[in-house]
């Protein structure tokens, strides 16, 4: 079967080409990025789409041309820069439906969310899109499911390991006692090709969810004892607390923001046997997985850099943003410390290298081209350090270490890099 995939560079997606792939189907993904889908298959093949502006019926006809099934899972928590929440889950999956209508292209899976009926954009920007499929003389086939998780960790799930694995105690969200029913990916997927060699299954919504229902402090409880790490104790955090962080989250980004948590106090749990009696597939117990796939050092890594990495951010562009504005408030002292050390620096030029500094900051913040602007950082350091070499050799000797230091903080700026890159 040649399958149009929307979504394939996402955390379920990148799953589900693998498992479809490996099944015999011919899969076709449509990314905005298609370079980094193509790397997982044996031949070049994605599409560049992207669900903000293909909203037309006519943006989606040619690229279902050969298609026999569409699987939509495109998606976000929330908007952010160039990301309309509506687009991505209303918008366009609603052009694309259309236009599998007109194309004849009739199987259609919609990965949705157990959700769905939340007070959140999220939710109801899903529901949108999930009605209008419904309401379509399509084979569709609309999936809920509970918390997704896998090997890796994505989002939501690299939360909970991050939180699992903080020394000292486990936070938790009040009482901890919100259940989920987590299935695991490769359970999932083997519901999607089961749904796809069963065309008689159609035009049903399922939830898919585990054979458990976890609480959240259990949850976190199971996920330390997996990752290796000694016991905890439980620490409860009060709901308007973790509501005034999830505000600070809305605004600066980030996996804890109020759409996650109002998802997260929804409830997150379905029917077990409704999924095996639909689809005849029994997810696998949540402890079960666990057990038969032991956490491995990059496991651990992960989950403890989760919380550095954006300290390490912040504290990297700080640096930046300070030198920059501390030049910029007395540029006549700067100027005549570099004259201590032999340089004759013009305002304009001290304007210049402030301006750099306050810049490359807030670059390090945007999160945009990451390897460019480390890169950027690193030249810049070991600029001013040969520089400052040349004219002043004894600062080598200075008890303080202010050259010695910069190979530090080049070390730190390569390390950020490294990890920065979530996909």
């Amino acid at each position: 079967m040649r399958i149009l995939l929307t979504g394939a560079n996402g955390f379920i997606g990148r799953y589900l080409l693998a498992r479809l792939a490996a099944a015999g189907h011919e899969v076709v993904p449509a990314v905005r990025r298609p370079a980094e889908a193509d790397r997982l298959l044996d031949e070049p093949r994605a599409l560049r789409v992207d669900f903000n502006r293909d909203v037309t019926p006519d943006a989606w006809l040619p690229r279902l041309v050969g298609i026999d099934a569409v699987i939509n899972c495109a998606g976000i928590l929330q908007r952010g820069r160039g990301q309309s929440i509506a687009a991505i889950h209303s918008d366009a999956p609603k052009a694309l439906f259309k236009a599998c209508e007109i194309a004849g292209v009739n199987r259609v899976i919609q990965i949705s969310a157990i959700s769905v009926a939340a007070e959140t954009a999220y939710a109801s920007t899903k529901r949108v899109a999930d009605d209008a499929l419904a309401a379509s003389g399509l084979d569709w086939i609309i999936l809920r499911p509970s918390l997704v998780y896998a090997a890796g960790a994505y989002g939501g799930t690299a939360l909970l390991r991050a939180l699992s694995a903080l020394p000292f105690a486990i936070p938790l969200v009040g009482s901890g006692e919100q259940l989920f029913q987590p299935i695991h990916v490769d359970d999932l997927a083997s519901i999607i090709l089961a749904i796809l060699a069963a065309p008689q299954l159609r035009q049903r919504v399922i939830v898919p969810v585990g054979a458990d229902r976890i609480a959240l402090k259990d949850l976190l409880v199971d996920l330390r004892r997996w990752l290796g790490y000694p016991p905890a104790r439980i620490l409860s955090i009060p709901l308007a607390c973790v509501k005034f962080v999830a505000r600070i989250g809305d605004g600066i980004g980030g996996t804890i923001n109020s759409t996650a948590l109002r998802q997260l106090e929804f409830g997150n749990t379905g029917s077990f046997e409704e999924v095996v009696s639909a689809t005849g597939i029994r997810p696998r117990r949540w402890r079960d997985v666990l057990l038969a796939n032991p956490a491995q050092s990059q496991d651990r890594w992960h989950a403890r850099l989760y919380f550095l990495r954006p300290a390490l951010r912040w504290a990297i562009a700080a640096t930046w943003i300070a030198s920059g504005a501390i030049g910029m408030l007395d540029r006549a002292a700067l100027a005549h410390a570099f004259s201590a050390f032999g340089f004759a620096l013009s305002q304009p030029a001290i304007l210049f290298m402030c301006l750099l500094d306050f810049l490359i900051g807030t670059a390090v913040l945007a999160r945009r081209r990451i390897a460019v602007v480390a890169a950027l950082q690193i030249a810049t350091v070991a600029l001013y350090t040969v520089a400052l070499s040349a004219a002043a050799p004894s600062l080598w000797l200075d008890p303080l270490g202010p050259l010695l230091k910069n190979f530090v903080f080049m070390l730190a700026v390569a390390v950020l890099a490294a990890v920065e890159n979530e996909r």
